[in-house]
């Protein structure tokens, strides 16, 4: 009996505030990835050139830069030439948005972005690009 009172002693004393301490780290982990993501877009990083245009197809744009920058499993979808949708089940936040500062700095313009924090510390992103219009 003092077996079952000593184990259920070291179970709500010691494992279960680890295990919440655990998802509340890595719930502020997913926070601050997010507001990462946030500056690093406000601050625009790549000096993107308000009158830069993108080359067409707009989505084979996508697939080479995608690849280029190490996004094997990027599957990109073309919506006509000024267009393209973009899905990945994992990517590195701070690749990723680098590599969309790159491409805003080329004249691709982010329509829709959303990505969902992954367990293993990547998102999972879809996101719709259109090219810039020439001014």
């Amino acid at each position: 009996m003092f077996g079952l009172i000593g184990l259920v002693l070291v179970w709500l004393l010691i494992v279960r505030p680890l295990g919440d301490a655990l998802d509340r780290a890595r719930q502020r982990h997913n926070t601050a990835v997010v507001a990462l993501a946030e500056a690093r877009a406000r601050s625009n990083p790549g000096g993107a050139r308000p009158g830069a245009t993108a080359p067409l197809p707009l989505d084979a744009l996508i697939s080479r830069t995608a690849a280029e920058a190490g996004f094997t499993a990027a599957r990109v979808t073309g919506g006509g030439p000024t267009t393209a949708q973009l899905t990945l089940d994992a990517a590195r936040p701070q690749a990723l948005f680098g590599w969309i500062a790159t491409l805003e700095s080329q004249g691709v313009r982010v329509e829709r972005l959303q990505a969902r924090a992954n367990p293993d510390r990547t998102v999972a992103v879809e996101a719709a690009f259109s090219a810039r219009a020439s001014q």
